[in-house]
């Protein structure tokens, strides 16, 4: 279930929350019992260190996907 980050606007806690994601949009109330609250926007950082480095991406076009593969035109 994904976690949901959320500021109070009264006393300035930053607080997390498990929901589904149909209810991402519902409101919350902090631990403290207020109702004034923002959702905050949550970045997911993706690391890691492996023996072998990821091949360098070609500096030039043509390579595949839709408008680098020629079929946008």
């Amino acid at each position: 279930m994904p976690r949901y980050e959320y500021r109070c606007r009264s006393c300035g806690d930053t607080f997390e929350l498990s929901r589904p994601m149909a209810q991402s949009s519902a409101p919350a109330s902090c631990p403290a019992g207020h109702a004034d609250t923002v959702k905050l926007l949550s970045t997911v950082a993706v690391g890691g260190s492996s023996a072998k480095s990821a091949p360098a991406a070609p500096s030039a076009g043509g390579g595949g996907g839709c408008c680098g593969g020629g079929c946008c035109g």
